[in-house]
């Protein structure tokens, strides 16, 4: 006999924010809804598809399972499917669903499984460090390397290490504080270009990612 019970759910709220672990970790939704804040685990599918930057105050439509543990009598809810919501009513646009077979429609929107991601802090701490030249250099970095197939830059939310910022993690999970715009390319050649390059970017500290006091 099974000690939880599943079922489907369909609700709609205001986006509060999302649910990051260690820094990084794309694990759920916080939304207002009319039964008070409620947190919504995302789908393993859906973390990739969405954009950090969605604003706070976005009505969401989430549609996925509710499992009751009985033992715990504790409820999950579980996205399957996230939805931009006109007013809380009708639902205009797909913010993430699950992936489905290709088709020509879908083809092109898809990104490459193989593509290596480039986090970087999108809060107003590391904007106002310099976060945005380091985004634009990060980009240029990428077009003279050639690499804009291969790797792609998102925006996250705080890195719980605000006054080191800007803050990014590179593919390879390590993450710099302090970046500045003019160390990125030494940054790129760390990672991608001559691996027998002995040279780091001056002034950048390479930490563990862990979880850090919030700011």
């Amino acid at each position: 006999m099974g000690v939880s019970q599943r079922s489907e759910f369909c609700l709609e709220g205001r986006f509060i924010n999302f649910v990051i672990k260690d820094g990084y970790k794309l694990k759920g939704l916080l939304l207002s809804t009319h039964e008070g804040e409620c947190y919504v685990k995302l789908a393993k599918h859906l973390r990739a598809a969405f954009d950090l930057r969605l604003p706070a105050g976005t009505w969401l439509q989430v549609v996925g399972y509710k499992e009751y543990d009985i033992k715990k009598d504790k409820v999950t809810l579980k996205a399957e499917r996230v939805m931009a919501a006109n007013s809380g009513i009708a639902t205009v646009q797909t913010i993430a669903a699950p992936q489905e077979s290709p088709s020509i429609d879908h083809v092109k929107a898809k990104p490459a499984k193989t593509k290596a991601t480039i986090l970087v802090c999108q809060k107003s701490d590391c904007m106002k460090r310099g976060g945005n030249g380091v985004c634009q250099a990060l980009e240029a970095a990428l077009s003279d390397r050639g690499l804009e197939d291969q790797v792609t830059i998102k925006g996250t939310g705080c890195m719980k290490n605000c006054k080191a910022g800007p803050n990014l993690v590179m593919p390879d999970k390590t993450r710099h504080s302090r970046i500045q715009a003019s160390q990125i390319p030494a940054l790129m050649n760390q990672h991608f270009g001559d691996k027998n390059l002995s040279a780091k970017p001056e002034n950048v500290r390479e930490v563990a990612i862990s979880n850090g006091k919030f700011c």
